[in-house]
């Protein structure tokens, strides 16, 4: 990939900082944030950068969490009115030491963005809310046109990532619940952690069984030296496999490639699939 570089993209950091607000492009070091920026495209990480879980595929830090910001909502609505979006994008780090893992947070955001630009379209990429639907129904009350959340790997690889086994059921729970809730679902995964064939083929129907409609596919890439190792680098003619595999079984539609990520292509996506 290219280094990230252009006006667009050094207005847009600019902006960002002046107004302390996050990306996931620059927290997680997408490799795709050179080509997004560069059309007015970010997906804005709310809450802080700090994460309070320790996800080991991860670069976002992990620690003790920032207090929230109040005026977050107003400042994400200035930078949608500066980037024109009409498509926005919206993540978090996991807030575990909030009561409610910060539903209403996102919830005001949601609400604010939508009172003040009712045709703008927002996508939600959130935690799991440990499974609560009460939490859940907050972020679903305030009407995001598309929930995602990431189930990122085979269940047989969650301890690998130092994640709970039972965080992959909740996963599923949260995924399942916004889906009864007749929500546009979408979720994603990372390959190349040692997962197999098997394992993935499981994995696509325990998505569809829990009412997934839109699905991401990437290739792991290792972000620090702290980070887990690759296992296995796939190559595009696996990336296509895995799509023609994944619509076969049911999805509506399919992001595969080495570099694609939750939001990558997120607006082409959801229109394409919805017929707006």
């Amino acid at each position: 990939m290219k280094m990230p570089s252009g006006s667009e993209l050094f207005k847009l950091k600019k902006e960002l900082e002046n107004k302390n607000l996050h990306t996931i492009c620059q927290d997680a070091k997408c490799p795709n944030m050179g080509e997004c920026w560069n059309n007015n495209h970010a997906t804005f990480l709310i809450m802080g950068n700090i994460c309070s879980r320790n996800c080991l595929f991860c670069s976002v830090p992990n620690g003790i969490c920032t207090p929230l910001d109040d005026n977050e909502a107003d400042k994400l609505l200035e930078m949608v009115e500066l980037m024109q979006l009409k498509y926005a994008v919206i993540t978090s780090v996991t807030r575990d030491d909030l009561n409610d893992g910060g539903a209403k947070h996102f919830s005001n955001i949601i609400k604010k963005l939508k009172d003040t630009k009712p045709k703008l379209l927002i996508e939600v990429l959130i935690p799991d809310f440990k499974g609560k639907t009460v939490d859940i129904d907050k972020v679903l009350n305030a009407k995001p046109d598309v929930l995602n959340h990431n189930i990122e790997t085979v269940r047989s690889l969650y301890s690998k990532l130092n994640r709970e086994p039972n965080n992959y059921d909740i996963s599923m729970s949260v995924l399942k619940y916004a889906r009864s809730q007749n929500f546009t679902v979408k979720s994603g995964i990372m390959v190349g952690l040692g997962e197999t064939k098997e394992e993935l083929d499981e994995l696509f129907d325990d998505l569809l069984l829990n009412g997934v409609q839109l699905l991401t596919i990437g290739q792991y890439l290792q972000p620090t030296s702290k980070n887990i190792q690759v296992e296995k680098y796939y190559t595009p003619e696996e990336f296509a496999q895995l799509k023609d595999i994944g619509l076969k079984k049911g999805f509506k539609a399919i992001e595969s490639g080495p570099f694609v990520r939750s939001s990558y292509k997120a607006e082409n996506m959801y229109k394409e699939t919805i017929k707006l």
